[in-house]
């Protein structure tokens, strides 16, 4: 699924999809867009400890920082997709994020089964957000976001899916998970987008599990600590920024997740010999 499908002014596209248009369900590459989508077929849906078998109609919600991964087994899959920003959908006076939403904080469940009637309903609510979307109405973006919450609401007076098992190959698939959302952060591509998971525990809260497990899962798999990992990546960036950008080497500090400039420059002495300015120079 390209960005293309998302223009830039609206922060929210929603569609039609099915499988006879070769359009596969991955997770979203923008890492500031949440997705909630009506799967229809059956599925498997990999997070970093659980699987979810979809062998019925399911609304699905999807948060921009939990990777996952999606596997088709059906013919049939079809459905509707959602796609926003969480300004789209945020009331102005709220001040808690979406992730503090039931339907998408880190480990709720995610799938919602639907009945006959409830997909109905559902597919009734998309239908009349495709109808807005493709009309010339100068306020139909607000009248989708009306949808987007009564969809919200729809999700919430249901029971989520309780059909999960664990994965048999848990330890690969925790490690390639950290190391997606990990990759997923970068490039950052202006001052003011902070880098927000900077040590394993933030990854380990991100994927719903034990800090030590992700820890374990990463040193078997790859033979490196999480720890370095990060590490590793953020000077990478470090580097890119100072080469390729004129930000101020406080911006890059700040965009990094550094508090202080201070602690970048220790940070990036500690592991390149070289300090920011001499490596800009």
């Amino acid at each position: 699924m390209k960005d293309t499908i998302l223009g830039s002014k609206p922060q929210c596209n929603v569609l039609r999809y099915s499988a006879s248009e070769n359009k596969t369900i991955l997770p979203y590459s923008r890492r500031d867009y949440y997705k909630i989508w009506i799967a229809n077929g059956e599925s498997v849906l990999h997070y970093a400890n659980k699987t979810i078998h979809i062998n019925q109609p399911a609304l699905i919600f999807s948060n921009p920082l939990v990777p996952y991964s999606f596997e088709r087994l059906g013919e049939n899959l079809g459905g509707y997709i959602f796609i926003f920003t969480e300004e789209f959908l945020r009331e102005n006076n709220r001040q808690e994020s979406m992730l503090q939403s039931p339907l998408f904080q880190v480990g709720a469940n995610s799938v919602y089964f639907l009945d006959d009637m409830q997909l109905q309903t559902i597919s009734a609510i998309y239908e009349k957000m495709i109808e807005e979307f493709e009309s010339d109405y100068v306020h139909k973006y607000e009248v989708i976001k009306t949808y987007g919450n009564l969809l919200l609401h729809e999700a919430m007076k249901m029971q989520p899916a309780q059909n999960t098992y664990q994965h048999h190959n848990a330890t690969a698939r925790i490690a390639n998970l950290f190391l997606e959302l990990l990759e997923r952060q970068f490039p950052i591509d202006a001052p003011d987008r902070v880098l927000k998971l900077k040590k394993p525990s933030d990854f380990a809260y991100h994927l719903s599990i034990h800090v030590n497990h992700l820890n374990h899962a990463v040193r078997e798999v790859t033979g490196k600590p999480t720890s370095i990992h990060i590490t590793t990546r953020v000077i990478n960036e470090a580097r890119a920024l100072l080469k390729n950008t004129d930000w101020s080497v406080t911006d890059i500090a700040y965009s990094l997740g550094f508090e202080y400039p201070t602690y970048f420059n220790n940070f990036f002495k500690k592991n390149t010999g070289a300090t920011p300015l001499s490596l800009r120079k």
